[in-house]
């Protein structure tokens, strides 16, 4: 891959040295590596190595150089042509940001600190298309503070350099460069020396004196430079001039950190300069400006790696402890210092590797790079019905497990909550103009899955569906009905709309045998008509340990076999859950089961559900927290039946194998459970208590057998529902040969 980095600056600094590193790991991969910044120390050195730098002045907040380098960077992946933008820091992020919709490349971000973010400072913030963070806390910031959804971010390490920092660097030369004396100790510290950053820097020249009674000769190596430097190096020749010689050498910024931290007999510091002192076999003390946790060792490892080794939560450094500390550690015996020396070398070696930096960035670039096809999806999405969630995430996981070279792009009502659902880039489908371009883009529109062409909920959303699919059409792009249920189309004028819709299109596939035999009646004649199944058959649950835990959140005692009901608001109902009352009732005293409600669109649910429970003369439990699909998946797969209205819980239920009983409400749940070979309590609208008990009881007395046919169904459905990616990608393959003629 041809591969942008944009960052601040190539100066000393952690985040600097990682960019540093990475790109020469990449380049070294065989990639093309392109860095634009400020410019700084490290450039001829990735100059040296191939890597082609651009000065473009990202350093300042600053308007007029803001413009200018957005200007640049224009020009820049305009003439290079990345294959992914890799950005790092708050500005280079946002100016990348302002440019990645119009020139529509690929684009990463790192996180490497945390930010201010109040006021204006929160809109000068882009975090890309994924975010790498450093460490696992910095990934809980982006969560909490900027909403960043989970799935987009990927923890990596600061990435060191095994060869470059080793034990078998030599000192001498720095040793004799600088004056220091080989027989005397040698604290070594490496930071910028900025405001924000010389905390410690300053803690070591203020003990200095203190140090050097305790331990006569000792000297101070501070190595960095930044906008305190001349400041904190006053300080320093105050200190050396009351002492008698040159007790804290500054070097100011040196690019060759590997020989400084070969100097040191203990190091004082954080982030990536204690990495790679741990990785020259050094004994570190963790301290810098965001806490003191003291001299590494084996017991501090967790809670080290928790901040990456930053020693944020932990209280603030003290002269008086940094001074004890140092001391002690001098104090050690050498095989004991060489010990943590060799135990900190141990834990870079096996975690803190550069190629696995590298290999982490390119697992990422990998999820935002340019795919050979490209997909929209239109559908019932972003309504937070899990029903219509399901199908989304199952089409998105069934289509990344056929081919990893389709992008997907979702029409929804809610873009921010389907890009945290699935990953996948989402449009307002009420845009018209977004709908537009998505389409104008895409090689093949996706219609469903679901029951959307049908104009029992209403003729309008009926001729949103079509809508959408005309304006591919008219755009020159195949249609494909993904998985659709058919019905019911009751006006003579949308039935021959749906009719001419269907007939369009370059693939049809249908989740149900009735499905097929409503378009035969509006008078289709293709031939091609495919049977396949609902996607949501072939769903990952969430795991069963999580199930167990909702479960217990609604209250249902542990260890209790129980039920799960899942009810849904409906016109012309009438007695229907003083009715179904009396089953779950039932269930309880024949049975022994607990009923637990689930809830599929809490919004729609929830009045019917609470008439049902209120009426009920035994207790019942109700699961009303936010759950995703796979999670209610999770809580069903531990009930031993399933009474359900929902078409998507029934399918759930054969996902799982658990036994079910429809409520039907809709010619879709009736056709379903045929298709499931599984039974029908009746309709709401005429719905009979005696006979649904009867029903329940006929289900029950034959558990076994009925499992063992829902089993033996589900899993032929769950086959056939993977011909919808089959079918899809011959789709694609087709078209991408048309585009090549």
């Amino acid at each position: 891959m041809r591969i942008l980095m944009a960052t601040m600056g190539l100066d000393i600094g952690g985040a600097e040295t990682h960019i540093v590193e990475l790109s020469k790991q990449l380049k070294a991969q065989g990639h093309d590596v392109i860095v634009a910044s400020n410019g700084g120390i490290y450039v001829p050195e990735i100059e040296t190595v191939g890597i082609r730098h651009y000065s473009v002045p990202m350093h300042r907040r600053d308007v007029g150089c803001m413009l200018r380098s957005r200007k640049l960077l224009g020009q820049i992946i305009r003439r290079e042509r990345p294959d992914v933008v890799h950005a790092h820091a708050r500005i280079p992020a946002f100016l990348c940001g302002t440019l990645q919709r119009k020139l529509r490349f690929p684009f990463v971000t790192t996180a490497h600190w945390v930010f201010e973010n109040r006021g204006v400072l929160r809109y000068l913030t882009n975090w890309g298309q994924r975010t790498i963070a450093v460490s696992e806390d910095i990934k809980v910031y982006l969560m909490r503070e900027y909403h960043l959804p989970e799935e987009h971010i990927t923890v990596t390490v600061n990435g060191i350099d095994t060869d470059k920092f080793s034990p078998s660097v030599s000192r001498e030369g720095v040793l004799a460069e600088l004056g220091l004396d080989p027989a005397r100790p040698v604290i070594c510290y490496v930071s910028r020396m900025d405001e924000d950053r010389a905390l410690v820097a300053r803690q070591l020249v203020a003990i200095a004196g203190e140090l050097d009674q305790a331990s006569p000769g000792i000297q101070i190596l501070i190595t960095g430079g930044g906008n305190v430097f001349e400041e904190v190096k006053a300080q320093a020749d105050r200190v050396n001039e009351q002492l008698g010689r040159a007790c804290v050498v500054m070097t100011g910024p040196r690019s060759d950190i590997n020989r400084i931290v070969a100097a040191g007999d203990l190091f004082v510091g954080v982030s990536r300069s204690a990495l790679e002192a741990m990785a020259a076999a050094k004994p570190v003390i963790l301290a810098g400006n965001e806490g003191y946790q003291g001299l590494f060792a084996p017991d501090q490892m967790e809670r080290a790696r928790e901040g990456n080794f930053c020693c944020r939560g932990f209280p603030m450094s003290d002269p008086e402890r940094l001074r004890e500390d140092v001391l002690a550690a001098l104090a050690l015996p050498a095989g004991e210092r060489e010990k943590l020396g060799a135990y900190g070398r141990q834990v870079i070696l096996s975690d803190y590797s550069v190629r696995r930096m590298a290999q982490d960035c390119l697992k990422v670039y990998d999820q935002v790079r340019r795919r050979r096809y490209h997909v929209v999806m239109s559908g019932y999405y972003g309504f937070s019905n899990a029903g219509d969630d399901a199908i989304l995430q199952s089409i998105c996981q069934g289509i990344r497990a056929a081919s990893d070279e389709v992008s997907i792009t979702v029409l929804s009502n809610d873009p921010d909550q389907t890009r945290r659902l699935c990953g996948v880039h989402a449009e307002p489908r009420f845009r018209a103009w977004r709908v537009f371009q998505a389409l104008r883009g895409c090689d093949v529109l996706l219609s469903g899955g679901g029951s959307l062409l049908q104009d029992r909920t209403s003729t309008r959303s009926l001729m949103y569906y079509l809508a959408v699919i005309r304006a591919a059409q008219l755009l020159g792009k195949p249609v494909m009905l993904y998985a659709n249920g058919i019905g019911p189309v009751q006006k003579p004028a949308n039935r021959r709309r749906v009719k001419r819709a269907v007939e369009r299109s370059a693939l049809v596939t249908l989740r149900d045998h009735s499905s097929g035999q409503e378009l035969r009646e509006m008078g289709v004649k293709r031939a091609d008509l495919h049977i396949t199944a609902d996607p949501v058959l072939n769903l990952s649950p969430a795991p069963q340990a999580r199930g167990r835990e909702l479960a217990g959140q609604a209250g249902l005692p542990q260890g209790r076999d129980f039920a799960v009901v899942s009810v849904r608001s409906w016109p012309g109902t009438g007695a229907f859950p003083e009715e179904l009352a009396g089953v779950c009732d039932h269930l309880r005293r024949a049975y022994g089961l607990e009923v637990l409600f689930l809830m599929m669109q809490p919004e729609r649910d929830r009045t019917a559900t609470e008439q049902v429970r209120q009426a009920m003369a035994g207790p019942s439990y109700l699961l009303d927290v936010p759950c995703t699909p796979q999670e209610l998946m999770a809580v069903l797969g531990q009930a031993r039946l399933c009474l359900a209205m929902r078409l998507h819980m029934l399918i759930f239920a054969a996902r799982m194998a658990v036994p079910c009983v429809g409520l039907v409400y809709d010619p879709k749940v009736d056709s379903y459970l045929k298709e499931l070979d599984m039974p029908s309590a009746g309709h709401v609208e005429r719905f009979d208590q005696e006979e649904a008990i009867a029903c329940v009881d006929r289900l029950m007395a034959d558990y076994g057998g009925t499992l063992e046919r829902l089993r033996e169904k589900s899993g032929q459905l769950a086959q056939a529902a993977r011909e919808n990616e089959r079918l899809l990608l011959e789709l694609l393959a087709g078209q991408g040969s048309r585009k090549r003629r």
